[in-house]
């Protein structure tokens, strides 16, 4: 008799804890197929278009039978000079777009293909915690160890990083960092940036900044890039993503700028892993960074209104509630006695009840429970329409705890 057969995975997938956003699509998926109408303020998938002169230059493109074939995996030499363009007119950065640029799909990948090319078994990354999942997993499925340094005050969060470095041995090799910060909407400042380079350089780590949120910012507030403090380019990288200021999510658009030896390695890994982006994509990408400056500003607007109408809203509930100044999230703490109930429960409820999906803080790891990260993609008669269900919900769950 035969043994029984058994599929045997890598040790690192024993690492990987069940994707919660995936749990929670799910479910959403599950209720819409029943025709239940959700409402998502879960994931932060942009609903609204992109704008016309991207979509039909995607389209005119398409039409010749050479743009087909295999593109360049580190993208169209045009796209990359635009990329640089786009550095040196809101940034003051002047970039080499052969040797310090490189397009990705989307920014997920590629800090994923560059954990791959810096992180290997006994290095430590930095993640500030709550995070993003990338932030953590790409470091942890390329064989490193991650440390989370709980988001604090600059002047806290910058002498931790330097503890770490201090006490750790071997000292820590990578450090992430995500201004407008996902899930938290914290905001990144120039200071700290050249407090980071000075560690960076005294310590010997490398440094990744996530800048997908780059154009959504309200009230006036711009925010700076990581390659805008001199010294940067020497000790990291910055990437971005087409994905929300232009409403191309599932394009996957996106690129890496700064140092020109990470920009190598990771070209390497992804003439490994992949082809890059089709190239009637990376085409209209050129479009987008050239005539559609408007749009991208525009659209800031229109998230700063739904911000306004879902934080009025959630006040009338009687939640306290930080306005954030750029990203597409409100980080929202889940006020007594819910809060008990821990966030995916909380999340869980309000999917089953109220017809509306929310993230779970903790889904951003153990410092985001207690919290949930509620996304402004929905319209504003959406956010209207889920805030009043969330508040019949919440009758009910009172009602029910009254009655036990």
């Amino acid at each position: 008799m035969s043994e029984k057969y058994e599929i045997q995975f890598a040790r690192r997938m024993s690492q990987l804890p069940p994707y919660l956003f995936g749990m929670i699509n799910k479910m959403k998926m599950e209720k819409r197929l029943r025709g239940d109408d959700v409402i998502d303020l879960g994931m932060g998938n942009p609903v609204d278009p992109t704008p016309e002169p991207i979509v039909s230059k995607l389209c005119e493109t398409a039409q010749d039978p050479k743009t087909h074939r295999y593109p360049i995996a580190a993208g169209l030499r045009n796209l990359r000079r635009e990329i640089a363009k786009s550095y040196d007119r809101d940034y003051g950065v002047t970039l080499d777009s052969d040797a310090e640029v490189i397009c990705t799909i989307g920014s997920k990948e590629g800090i994923s293909h560059m954990s791959l090319a810096i992180v290997g078994p006994g290095d430590t990354v930095l993640v500030p915690a709550p995070a993003f999942p990338i932030h953590i997993y790409a470091a942890i499925i390329a064989g490193g160890n991650v440390i989370r340094i709980p988001l604090a005050t600059e002047e806290m969060f910058v002498r931790r990083i330097a503890d770490m470095c201090e006490a750790l041995y071997p000292r820590p090799k990578v450090l992430i960092l995500n201004y407008p910060h996902n899930p938290t909407a914290t905001l990144g400042s120039l200071d700290v940036f050249r407090e980071v380079v000075a560690l960076a350089k005294k310590y010997n780590f490398i440094v990744i900044h996530d800048f997908a949120y780059a154009r959504i910012t309200f009230d006036g507030y711009v925010a700076p890039s990581f390659l805008e403090v001199p010294g940067a380019r020497d000790v990291g990288v910055e990437f971005g993503s087409f994905s929300k200021s232009f409403n191309m999510a599932g394009w996957r658009l996106g690129y890496c700028v700064g140092n020109r030896r990470l920009i190598e390695g990771l070209a390497k890994i992804k003439g490994y892993y992949d082809y890059g982006v089709f190239s009637p994509i990376q085409v209209a990408g050129i479009v987008a960074l050239r005539d559609c400056d408007d749009n991208v500003t525009e659209q800031a607007a229109i998230y700063q209104e739904r911000r306004d109408v879902m934080c009025r809203g959630l006040e009338g509930l009687g939640w306290e509630v930080t306005k954030p100044r750029a990203g597409m999230f409100a980080w929202v703490k889940i006020p007594e006695p819910y809060s008990r109930m821990g966030s995916m429960a909380f999340s869980i409820e309000m999917m089953n009840r109220a017809n509306v999906a929310l993230a779970p803080g903790i889904g951003f790891g153990e410092e985001g429970e207690g919290y949930l990260r509620l996304a402004l993609v929905e319209n504003e008669h959406r956010i209207r329409q889920a805030l009043r269900q969330m508040r019949r919900a919440l009758g009910e769950l009172d009602a029910e705890a009254v009655g036990k």
